[in-house]
């Protein structure tokens, strides 16, 4: 599902508690709390998105599964958000650096060419095979 259709206003405060089994007084708390935020039609219905909905239903396992209580919900969730925000700078930092790193290279093709050095073929061994080696050398001598 698209990020934008995630956030089209869909279902009613009575479906919601009906999909979820908790009363609609709940859903009203948890918005005067901050923790969700439907949108509101000019009737002032409130209506809930599909992201809404998965983050009440995240709400819910914490509440109902972990224990947690509606302020240890609402670190949680601004910790969660700060989380992915984080993430979503880091995938731009990394796109910056690919980005740079394609222009320089295309830049300075010849060069890098010419500042290749041949290395010799380096063999990796096993710390234990190495001792087991040297061991059954000595042994033999």
């Amino acid at each position: 599902m698209s990020k934008d259709k995630k956030k089209e206003p869909l279902y009613m405060i009575g479906a919601v508690s009906r999909m979820f089994n908790i009363h609609p007084q709940t859903l009203r708390l948890y918005e005067r709390e901050g923790l969700l935020t439907p949108s509101r039609t000019e009737g002032k219905t409130r209506l809930y998105s599909q992201e809404d909905i998965e983050k009440l239903e995240f709400i819910l396992f914490l509440t109902r599964e972990l224990g947690v209580n509606l302020a240890g919900v609402d670190a949680i969730l601004r910790m969660r958000q700060q989380m992915q925000e984080m993430q979503m700078q880091i995938e731009y930092l990394l796109n910056y650096i690919q980005e740079e790193i394609m222009k320089r290279y295309a830049e300075d093709a010849e060069e890098q060419k010419k500042a290749l050095v041949r290395m010799p073929k380096i063999e990796i061994t096993k710390v234990e095979e190495y001792m087991y080696n040297t061991y059954k050398k000595d042994k033999e001598e």
